[in-house]
């Protein structure tokens, strides 16, 4: 297992469990991946997923071997989902229970009541047949896809999401509230397939939860589950290459990582960036050259700014995750995805971890992180290291219009930018998603979770079926394992 992220854990869990010896190389002092966790000055700050839907994925892992996940950790659930707030004022309180979440649709335009019950049941369609059938369920053949042409053609999924839901709700504050959920997974609301309107229905069905003292704890409880199951986790145990060995008709990926003898395993499950996977640790070999030129022909998802800081102070009122819409939708996400200079403008989604566990402050403190969509290096230029501070400090001063006094009761500050992205976690082009979400990059049509070319490969993570966001990684760890089992011949669990 390359790679700790919560889909190489996830991975490793199962493998664990169906009785394979496995190793799992973590390049960083801490597992997780991009869910990594920072401490300054008593403020605890997760790096990376903080909105974690569909629990059951979760407590799966935990139950293939007779374990309950709550003796490992505990998921709070969060209410509202999101508070969404637009700059004339609009507000909008995104709650998991039918009743409430009308209520608030009734607040904004009565005339779209209707119009967001044919939204919710078209929601749940795309969930029942995309989640609930196909979301972990792995398209290695074009005649797996062939097989759900149909169901998508009927779903009408090469609309956008934003224009499916334009076609039930009229209000501009109401189409923006029921299609900002691609961006969570790296898509573009205005191209991605409307098959991702089945977020909408995930949280209806089971809401948005926090694990208690972070999502830090919920990585060390995977670490922790892996571990009890006899696994070996190596940090500090960055991979250079890997290198195949054939013998009796069985290849053997030998990996050499820092500071370690190469070692042969008979599989190798890659939760690496998939295209630092075929760039970097396969280079050399043939079939990851010609997948890593295929990948370099495809769209990427945006990237993000993301500053964490801690105040002297908390403020009253504020829910756990607010989405800030900025004065544009549609220009901005088109300077975001394909433009090539930094926008002058933002929307923003602010995580107020303190609301709900005190415990990720000091006493009388407010943890936060504020994270700003921005293009991707591929698409713009940008002198991150010259531009991050002035950027910092106008988020801040935009954000000041909701936490009055902010910036003078800032304890502690740091950012995380594309450049960031690029050079900790080897992201292609610093992308923050992996692979663009779009119809055209789904399902068969994105890197495979087995390797067609290279025997003993198989990818986990948001480069491959079925995508980025927590419960998409950990169902792409039970795709690739349901294969790699197949492929030895093991009972799976």
């Amino acid at each position: 297992m390359i790679g700790s992220g919560f889909g190489g854990l996830a991975a490793a869990i199962r493998l664990q469990s169906m009785g394979f010896e496995t190793v799992c190389y973590e390049a960083h002092d801490q597992p997780g991946g991009r869910a990594a966790v920072y401490e300054d000055q008593g403020y605890i700050f997760d790096a990376g997923p903080t909105v974690i839907t569909a629990p059951h994925c979760l407590e799966e892992l935990f139950a293939l071997s007779g374990r309950r996940m709550g003796d490992y950790v505990r998921l709070v659930p969060v209410s509202p989902l999101y508070r969404l707030q637009w700059t004339d004022g609009v507000a909008f309180d995104y709650v998991a229970d039918e009743a409430g979440l009308i209520e608030q649709v009734r607040r904004v335009n009565p005339a779209d009541v209707d119009g967001y019950r044919r939204f919710a049941d078209y929601s749940r369609q795309v969930f029942q047949k995309g989640y609930e059938e196909l979301g972990a369920v792995p398209f290695l053949r074009f005649t797996d896809m062939l097989r759900a042409v149909p169901h998508l053609a009927r779903l009408r999924a090469d609309r956008s999401v934003y224009a499916t839901v334009a076609r039930f709700v009229k209000d501009e504050h109401l189409r923006q509230a029921f299609s900002f959920h691609p961006l969570l997974v790296g898509g573009n609301p205005l191209e991605t397939s409307s098959v991702y309107t089945l977020i909408h229905w995930i949280e209806r069905k089971w809401g948005v939860f926090f694990p208690e003292g972070g999502t830090g704890a919920l990585v060390r409880s995977l670490v922790r589950l892996f571990q009890d199951l006899g696994g070996t986790l190596r940090l500090r145990a960055p991979v250079d290459r890997i290198t195949l060995e054939t013998a009796d008709d069985a290849t053997r990926h030998v990996v050499h990582a820092a500071d370690g003898p190469p070692e042969p395993f008979d599989a190798v499950v890659s939760n690496a960036d998939v295209h630092h996977t075929y760039a970097r640790l396969y280079r050399g070999i043939a079939a990851a050259g010609h997948r890593q030129r295929r990948l370099e022909r495809m769209a990427w998802s945006m990237s993000l700014f993301v500053l964490y800081f801690g105040t002297s102070r908390r403020y009253p009122n504020l829910a756990h995750h607010t989405i800030l819409f900025g004065p544009r939708f549609q220009g901005l996400l088109r300077e975001i995805f394909h433009g090539h200079r930094l926008p002058a403008d933002f929307s923003l989604y602010l995580h107020a971890p303190s609301i709900t566990d005190p415990g990720m402050a000091p006493a009388g403190g407010e943890s936060f992180y504020v994270l700003s969509p921005v293009p991707h290096l591929g698409n713009a230029a940008i002198d991150w290291e010259a531009a991050a501070t002035a950027y910092g400090d106008a988020i801040l001063e935009s954000l000041e219009q909701h936490l009055p006094g902010l910036r003078a009761a800032i304890v502690t500050r740091r950012h995380c930018t594309p450049t960031d992205f690029a050079a900790r976690f080897n992201a292609h082009h610093g992308s923050a998603f992996s692979v663009a979400p779009t119809l055209t990059q789904s399902a068969y049509f994105r890197p495979h979770n087995r390797d067609p070319d290279i025997p003993g490969l198989y990818l986990v993570g948001a480069g491959t079926h079925p995508g980025a966001g927590v419960p998409g990684v950990v169902n792409s760890a039970k795709a690739t394992c349901d294969t790699l089992a197949a492929d030895f011949h093991v009972v799976r669990n």
